[in-house]
């Protein structure tokens, strides 16, 4: 059980919660689009691991875009 708790409809929701949603949802977007967008881009020789790999998981909500530019981008060396 899930505590009881019926999920709401979009008409159930109050104004706050709606714009939180749409908020949200824009993120989540964006940051897939950002992702998708560098692994094009990105030589795959800068890439930590492969680039169908690091696309198919950049659709994991947050999770997968965040992986990638924390995770799937080497550094570029820095000159001391």
């Amino acid at each position: 059980m899930h505590g009881g708790r019926k999920k709401k409809t979009w008409k159930e929701m109050s104004p706050a919660g709606k714009v939180g949603t749409i908020v949200t949802a824009i993120m989540q977007v964006s940051l897939l689009v950002a992702a998708q967008r560098d692994i094009s881009r990105r030589p795959a020789e800068l890439i930590n691991g492969p680039k169908a790999a690091w696309r198919a998981a950049s659709f994991v909500n947050f999770i997968g875009p965040m992986g990638y530019f924390i995770f799937g981008r080497k550094r570029p060396a820095t000159a001391k």
